[in-house]
């Protein structure tokens, strides 16, 4: 057999794959300094007792035996976390596309409706939190007002342990808008052939919407479940700035209980190791959301 050479580089693809690199070097850098780079410590402080002033001192596995078996508070935040998160999760699309097919009507004023819906998603958390605070005042606070004009008493909200959570769930329908978003942009890109046949077929609104919207925004409607699902696991600012995990760890969120031990105890080493856990419940969940989608979620062109 006759021996080939591979072909040698030539200058030009030598000098364009080097200047590739070059252009890439200052992300890779980033990455291993501020995000890999911490990942690897926070695992190592996982198996460590560090309270920030004084050297890590290896105690194994202590943190995370505490975390799983002798800390009631990390279940507790992990059972208000996931209520919160069926909840806003649920409300967030269900009225994410609610609004999306109210806004896909050719009528005028639409793109005055849709920056008004869009417009809350972009305001920073501290500043709605505030917000929030104001409105939900058990006194002054607008909410109870408009209920007091219908003849209904409102409650305590942020200051009741019943309704803490319900009153954080309702907080969530103020970032509604960013899925809103991506819903009219699929709607917009659902071919109206599929709705011609089905109308000649005498379907009405209501098949109209299940069999063929749904179906074709699908993918859309997958991805903000996924994200939904891991912002709602994130959920601090709110929660630290209004009720700081009150009344009565009725809305102490997972997150929140890893900065308290990290910045507040001084307990870096068990908020290491709670971070790692909030880390693989995320990534279980979300595994599972993708294991689910083939059953539901429909690509276009997509052979099944």
């Amino acid at each position: 057999m006759i021996a080939t050479k591979r072909p040698r580089m030539g200058r030009l693809a030598r000098f364009e794959a080097l200047a590739g690199y070059l252009a890439i070097a200052p992300w890779f850098i980033g990455f291993l300094a501020f995000e890999f780079g911490p990942l690897l410590s926070s695992l190592y402080l996982s198996f460590t007792k560090f309270d920030v002033l004084t050297t890590p001192k290896w105690v194994g596995f202590k943190n995370w035996d505490k975390m799983l078996f002798n800390d009631p508070l990390v279940w507790h935040s992990l059972k208000v976390t996931a209520i919160y998160s069926v909840g806003a999760v649920s409300l967030g699309l269900v009225l994410g596309l609610s609004l999306a097919l109210l806004l896909n009507q050719d009528v005028g004023g639409l793109s005055f409706y849709r920056t008004v819906f869009y417009t809350p998603a972009v305001v920073s958390g501290a500043a709605v939190a505030m917000m929030w605070l104001l409105l939900l005042n058990p006194e002054a606070g607008v909410i109870n007002r408009i209920l007091a004009l219908v003849g209904i008493p409102g409650p305590a909200w942020l200051f009741d342990r019943t309704w803490a959570l319900p009153a954080f769930i309702v907080m969530s329908i103020w970032g509604v808008g960013g899925g809103m978003v991506l819903y009219l942009a699929a709607l917009q890109g659902v071919p109206t052939e599929l709705y011609d046949a089905a109308m000649i077929d005498g379907a009405g609104p209501f098949p109209k919407l299940w069999f063929v919207t749904l179906p074709m925004i699908s993918p859309v409607i997958f991805f903000n479940l996924v994200m939904g699902i891991i912002g709602s696991f994130q959920v601090f600012t709110s929660a630290f700035i209004m009720t700081k995990g009150g009344p009565a760890n009725a809305t102490y969120f997972f997150v929140l209980g890893i900065y308290l031990n990290a910045f507040q105890f001084l307990k870096m080493g068990y908020a290491s190791a709670l971070g790692w856990m909030l880390a693989v419940i995320i990534l279980v969940l979300t595994l599972l959301a993708f294991r689910s989608s083939g059953r539901w979620v429909h690509y276009e062109g997509q052979i099944r």
